[in-house]
């Protein structure tokens, strides 16, 4: 038998930087509408569910076709941690597998959910989750200490060693696993690199290579892209 693929939205109703960010106006529709009319083009995707705590979120799930799940007000808050927001959301969300899919994220195409998907199905054995991914070619430093160079022999930024970041434009881990570990990601994961202009976030984008919190500025430029693509 088949095991069923549950895609999960998540939305709230406020943003911190800009102001309504998932409903405004976004290439002649919005973030959350341009998320789930992609998802919808995903046949292998069996359930779209919107997580909200928002009525003009719950209003365009239901005028688009797909189901909505309410969050308590805690589960929306800035009080709650990660770890409580997944376990609740795996708790409340049917499908043997969950796809947690931001609308931050609105230059995925189709066809890459459709590859996700079809990698994840083929290391399945191995692997208890898949995480998107891009890597960070960048002079890094922590605590004052260089992370992954020596200043006193500098490389190129090309040569530094391929470091790791999670983009979480898609993740999938089952719905059991989201549960024990309070996470989208498990003990065993995989990652499916993206590349290009996939990459951007809207939460963390920037005409520049730096990553720097969403502005006005960096919505415009992800529309801007999205638009021109």
């Amino acid at each position: 038998m088949r095991k069923t693929i549950t895609a999960i939205v998540p939305v709230r109703k406020g943003s911190q930087r800009v102001k309504n960010k998932n409903f405004k106006p976004f290439a002649d529709s919005n973030l959350l509408e341009i998320k789930i009319n992609t998802l919808k083009q995903i046949k292998t995707i069996d359930k779209i569910i919107v997580s909200t705590d928002s009525i003009i979120a719950i209003e365009t799930a239901k005028r688009l076709g797909v189901e909505c799940h309410e969050r308590d007000d805690y589960f929306a808050s800035s009080e709650c941690s990660n770890s409580e927001f997944f376990k609740n959301l795996g708790e409340c969300c049917e499908g043997d597998f969950l796809m947690y899919t931001p609308v931050t994220a609105p230059l995925i195409k189709p066809q890459t959910y459709y590859d996700f998907i079809n990698r994840f199905s083929n290391v399945i054995d191995n692997h208890d989750s898949m995480l998107t991914s891009s890597y960070v070619k960048d002079h890094m430093w922590l605590d004052g200490k260089p992370v992954n160079y020596d200043p006193q022999n500098a490389p190129n930024t090309q040569d530094l060693p391929d470091i790791m970041k999670l983009t979480y434009g898609i993740s999938i881990i089952s719905k059991e696993n989201m549960i024990k570990y309070k996470n989208v990601v498990g003990k065993k994961p995989t990652f499916y690199l993206l590349e290009g202009e996939e990459t951007i976030d809207v939460n963390f984008t920037s005409s520049t290579n730096d990553l720097v919190p969403d502005t006005p500025l960096d919505f415009k430029f992800a529309e801007f892209l999205y638009t021109n693509r």
